[in-house]
């Protein structure tokens, strides 16, 4: 695939690892932390991006401990005009079933699977950030992988305002790497890694491909548009 000229090359994105190496995030059903599978997945990003011209500036890449605000002002002092916040999913703990591992006690649950991408109302660009966000539902969808709708349960912990079902598209206002960047921000849910089969998934290179592909689709598609 040839690269990319133009606006879409000129456009920078930020590529924020969620949490880090001392605070993990989610556990996987076979006890792995949320981290190494963002990780993983924002290198795999990054590489596809840069193969297209798309210049990618990494957040925190190495895990070390740093705030919230800390990831939007570094995306905004490196000159990023998008951001993306990479994360892997779970859900509420009564749906978590608990089961052994290896002889350690963990807990899975196989009720929900998929993608979910999230945006602020109070990030100051957004439209822009629902525009891009809803572009990287379709480029999933468009490489087989579907959203999942469990945050929209009107439950503790969730309820989160479906903004277009189809994609799985919520508002949460209060996510900070959200409402903090100065530029369209998404976060994208890639995976539900509670769900034994799509944890498994979530590890291959494959799956990290696809969705690679699909951001960078979603990502030139954004950076081209007026």
């Amino acid at each position: 695939m040839a690269g990319l000229s133009g606006p879409a090359q000129a456009c920078a994105v930020a590529l924020d690892t969620g949490h880090s190496r001392d605070r993990m995030g989610a556990t996987s059903a076979r006890g792995a932390g949320e981290w190494f599978f963002n990780r993983a997945l924002t290198e795999t990003i990054a590489a596809a991006l840069t193969a297209q011209g798309v210049r990618a500036v990494l957040i925190n890449p190495e895990g070390g401990p740093i705030g919230l605000t800390e990831r939007t002002q570094q995306a905004a002092a490196l000159g990023a005009d998008l951001f993306l916040s990479v994360h892997h999913d779970s859900v509420q703990p009564q749906y978590l079933t608990p089961w052994q591992v290896n002889g350690k006690a963990l807990a899975y649950s196989d009720r929900f699977a998929g993608f979910g991408v999230f945006v602020s109302g109070r990030n100051r660009a957004f439209a822009a950030s629902q525009r891009f966000a809803a572009g990287l539902a379709d480029a999933l969808m468009a490489v087989r992988l579907r959203p999942s709708l469990h945050h929209a349960e009107p439950i503790a912990g969730e309820n989160r305002p479906l903004l277009d079902a189809r994609r799985g598209l919520y508002q949460y206002d209060g996510l900070v790497v959200l409402h903090s960047a100065p530029m369209p921000a998404v976060l994208l849910e890639a995976a539900v890694i509670v769900n034994r089969a799509e944890e498994q998934t979530a590890t291959t290179p494959e799956f990290r491909q696809r969705v690679a592909g699909a951001v960078t689709q979603a990502v030139t598609a954004f950076c081209r548009s007026p």
